[in-house]
Parts: C-alpha cells; sequence; structure tokens
C-alpha cells in the first residue's frame, strides 16, 4: 500500500490552504499513492480565535472539505483529512470541533472523527493553551475501512492516552492515523518517543502528518510528518521540509509483528482495588 503524507504550514486563510490542498492531492495521485493523509487544521491554523471565527464554517460550506471531496474523486485517491474546525450549527456561542475525515475515491465522507482529547496544557509560566475553550471534545471512538486495512482516527492530543488506540486495535484497527500540529518544545521532546510507543503497543502502523514551520499566526510547529512500521521501526521522518512524500506500507508487517509480540492478544482485563481507584 503506497501511501502519501503532506506536511503543511497552514495559514489563517481557509481558501490558500485549500488550493495548497488541491496540489498535494494531485501529487498524490501522480506519485501512484492510493491514499494521502494531511495534518492536524489542514485548513486553517490560528490562535486568534476572533479572526478565526470568521471563516470557520459548517461541514456544508467549509471550501477545505470541499476541496478535499473534490480532488479525492478527480484523482481516485483516499484522502484522509487530517482535521478541520468545523462548527456544528450557525449560532455563535456553540463550541467547535476539531474534526478528522475519511474521504474515499469517490468523494465521499466514510467517517468522522471529533478530536476526544482536547489540549489544554501549561507549556511555561509565559505559554498556556486551552483548546477547551474554543473547542468541544469528541465523545466516540472511530474504526473505518479502508480496501485492505482498519484505519484508526485520532488526532495530535491524543496521541498521549493509550487507552484510545487500545480501544482502536481492539475494534480492529492496524492502521492508526495521528495527524498533528505539535508544538516545538513538547515535538522535540516526545513526539518520535510517543508515536513509536503507540506502533509498537499496538502491532499497528502509525500515519502521523504535520503541521512545520513558523505559521502565519506567529506560532511555529514541530513538523517531522512520520511513518513507524508495527515494530516501531521509523519508515519515514520528513523533518521540517513542507511538501509531500512517499511511503509503502507493507501490510504483512502487521500480523508478523504481532505473532512475534502478541500483545495486543495478550490484553488482560483486571480489577482495581478501591483504594487504587
Amino acid at each position: 500500500m503506497k501511501i502519501a503524507l503532506a506536511q503543511m504550514c497552514s495559514g489563517i486563510d481557509p481558501t490558500v490552504n485549500a488550493e495548497q490542498l488541491s496540489w498535494l492531492i494531485a501529487e498524490a495521485a501522480a506519485g501512484d499513492a492510493t491514499m494521502v493523509f494531511s495534518p492536524e487544521m489542514t485548513g486553517m491554523l490560528d490562535r486568534n480565535r476572533s479572526r478565526a471565527a470568521q471563516v470557520i464554517r459548517v461541514e456544508a460550506d467549509d471550501v477545505v472539505l470541499s476541496t478535499a471531496r473534490s480532488e479525492a474523486k478527480k484523482a481516485r485517491i483516499w484522502v484522509q483529512l487530517g482535521s478541520l474546525a468545523i462548527r456544528n450549527s450557525s449560532e455563535p456561542e456553540e463550541k467547535w470541533v476539531n474534526r478528522s475525515y475519511l474521504i474515499n475515491p469517490d468523494g465521499e465522507i466514510t467517517a468522522r472523527y471529533d478530536k476526544i482529547h482536547l489540549f489544554d496544557v501549561n507549556l511555561s509560566p509565559d505559554e498556556t493553551l486551552r483548546e477547551s475553550s474554543a473547542y468541544a471534545g469528541g465523545r466516540d471512538a472511530v474504526v473505518a475501512a479502508l480496501p485492505d486495512a482498519m484505519l484508526g482516527m485520532s488526532i495530535c492530543y491524543d496521541v498521549r492516552f493509550p487507552g484510545l488506540y487500545e480501544s482502536l486495535t481492539n475494534a480492529g484497527a492496524n492502521i492508526l492515523s495521528i495527524p498533528a500540529a505539535f508544538t516545538v518544545p513538547t515535538g522535540k521532546a516526545h513526539w518520535e518517543i510517543l508515536l513509536r510507543a503507540r506502533a509498537i503497543e499496538a502491532g499497528a502502523f502509525v500515519v502521523a502528518a504535520a503541521q512545520s514551520g513558523d505559521h502565519e499566526d506567529g506560532r511555529s510547529t514541530f513538523g517531522h510528518s512520520m511513518v513507524v512500521d508495527p515494530w516501531g521501526e521509523i519508515l519515514l521522518d520528513m523533518g521540517q521540509r513542507v511538501g509531500l512524500d512517499f511511503c509503502d506500507l507493507d501490510l504483512t508487517r502487521i500480523a508478523e509483528a504481532r505473532s512475534r509480540v502478541p500483545a495486543v492478544a495478550n490484553r488482560k482485563k483486571f480489577n482495581v482495588p478501591a483504594s487504587l481507584a
């Protein structure tokens, strides 16, 4: 299975980002990829919430989603649209969702996933981030069917919560998608080790398309879009370069890794004493 990863430096204008995504999807298809993965917040990365509110739309009106669907159909390629900021209704006071999409080669949306774990952190005395102030967290884990695999969907900060990935693999996932917009400090400290850990414990491929570079809103992201195989080996690391790269997934590696160390099959349920609960 040949896949492509789109590493982006998304700005504040969804129309501009849609144009970039259109080109990336076309290039992925031209390179004979069967599927292309884009990062978290493909459509717009803007920490100015008032300004962002002016361009965030409901699904039916989102220019990036419509572009991804039309280009997927034109190129006959699967698109895993890492995530978009989406309104659930036209009510201005209602929180947005950080939503990931799987789009098939007919341009149809076959799965949606709303980010469950929101990025509420204190990175330093001067940098506090509260994703939950504008976004509502999702409630449902999602596993979606591909022609030859099962895709477990997640987004960025989710990577720190292994219970989610246990649920995904228990439900049949053998490829885990982790689109991200990791900060530079947390990326340097944790990105690679978390991705490799998720791949190893699940005996699954991890595909993590990321944002990279200095963005129009003033933030910086870590980059290093990666593909990790079920044994924890890094097959692709894009560094900080914005653009497209390709990777071949040998799906037989899944059964091989899971037979050598059958951690998924050996999972046990256990009781927790009340004193520890």
